[in-house]
């Protein structure tokens, strides 16, 4: 045999030494002690339980030289050497992992998911995330973590929101003042435009959060806000107009009475003179006389025996008619209008002698008519005197005075008289 055939020989005659009996405690802790051909393993307890896998390596062949057939043998050669199977189980070196891992079916180590395992020891108020070959204990969102345990932050401290804030567990919300709309980032606020709504009845100005509403010329504000009253300017004052305040919306207007018009100031009244524009229901031998508000038509004159007319406006009683001597010279018609509440004391007419006499004196009185002392005499000068309104008179009413104008002449002993017979026309209203 070959030097290498001889080893092979002598390698598997020789008997095996088994370790595990002979070393005391050849193999710490709970490591168990497997003995194998030439030596031991240790290996860890309870690895037997698991299945049996061979996966020993088949022994090389060994390769003999051919025999001559020719050749007598006188050697003994050994047969094929056979495998021969170990009457324990083979084991395998086991995959040791690292903490956190755990040996895969492939071979590998695979992160062992405390998380999903339920094997950590988080809080619970926290929340476990696992990571590569561990885990870590965490708060959520909205959460911090004091002393162990997670408590809500209280955002709206930190100014989170513009306007409104409303803390909440592990969040917190926004919300705005009236007349603010919320942002799509749920932080901010933007003013509404509530005047595009129209909500006010006349005008409307947009502010900051809110709105106002302002009315037309004429228009006050209502208790509501928004709606507009009319402003009754007649309520506030009553001289306003000189005859009758109409309140309209948003104004006002002034009316007048009949028989007159008004003024271009839009508040005055002015006669309407119904003589002069021939509006006025006077026949031809009328004639028209216009006074505050009205006017008259006044028939021809017709004296009374035994005056005789001597013009259209004067009758006179002769001299030479013994039904005279007691009576007024001449009878002189006359007329006039005065406004209703009149300011007194006021000089309405003056009366004057025509014809002077030597030696002569004059004296004026009032013969008839003034039954109210509304009027007097004021004398002005030997030939001339004013009839004074002394007391106020309330129309409509028409008042007729004798105005007497006495002449004395001591001289030949002349006594004689004159009479003005003035009507006056006191109109309705003080216009």
């Amino acid at each position: 045999c070959s030097p290498a055939e001889n080893a092979l020989i002598a390698l598997l005659c020789l008997p095996d030494v088994n370790e595990c009996g002979i070393l005391p405690q050849a193999c710490q802790g709970d490591m168990q002690c497997i003995n194998q051909i030439g030596g031991y393993r240790c290996i860890p307890a309870g690895l037997y339980d698991r299945p049996f896998r061979p996966n020993s390596p088949a022994l090389p062949e060994l390769s003999y030289p051919d025999a001559d057939p020719d050749r007598t043998a006188d050697v003994f050669l050994p047969g094929r050497p056979r495998s021969v199977e170990p009457s324990y189980p083979r084991v395998s070196s086991p995959l040791l992992c690292t903490l956190g891992y755990a040996p895969a079916a492939d071979g590998t180590c695979n992160d062992v998911d405390e998380c999903e395992t339920n094997s950590h020891h988080c809080n619970p108020t926290q929340v476990c995330i696992n990571t590569a070959g561990g885990y870590t204990c965490s708060c959520t969102e909205g959460y911090w973590l004091i002393g162990g345990q997670c408590q809500d932050i209280d955002e709206c401290r930190y100014g989170y929101c513009q306007q409104l804030c409303a803390n909440t567990p592990g969040s917190y919300s926004c919300s705005c003042n009236p007349g603010f709309n919320l942002n799509p980032d749920q932080r901010t606020c933007q003013d509404v435009e509530e005047c595009e709504e129209e909500p006010c009845s006349h005008g409307c100005i947009n502010t900051y959060g809110s709105f106002m509403c302002n009315c037309d010329e004429g228009f006050e504000l209502a208790a509501d806000g928004t709606s507009c009253i009319d402003w009754d300017e007649c309520s506030f004052s009553e001289f306003l107009c000189q005859y009758r305040c109409v309140n309209t919306p948003g104004s006002f207007s002034c009316i007048c009475p009949p028989g007159y018009y008004l003024y271009e100031d839009g508040r005055s009244c002015e006669d309407i003179n119904e003589c002069d524009t021939g509006n006025n229901t006077c026949t031809t031998q009328q004639v028209c006389f216009n006074f505050q508000g009205g006017y008259i038509c006044l028939n021809p004159l017709q004296c009374q025996p035994p005056y005789v007319a001597v013009s259209d406006n004067q009758c006179m009683c002769s001299a030479e008619n013994p039904d005279c001597r007691s009576r007024p010279f001449t009878i002189l018609y006359r007329h006039m209008d005065l406004s209703s509440g009149r300011t007194v004391p006021a000089d309405i007419f003056q009366m004057q002698a025509t014809t002077r006499y030597p030696g002569s004196f004059y004296i004026f009185q009032i013969q008839s008519g003034n039954d109210g002392r509304e009027f007097h005499m004021r004398q002005t000068s030997n030939v001339s005197a004013t009839l004074v309104l002394a007391r106020p008179i309330k129309g409509p009413r028409e008042v007729v005075l004798d105005l007497e104008m006495v002449t004395v002449n001591n001289v030949i002993n002349f006594r004689g008289s004159s009479i003005i017979r003035l009507t006056i026309y006191v109109s309705e209203h003080p216009f």
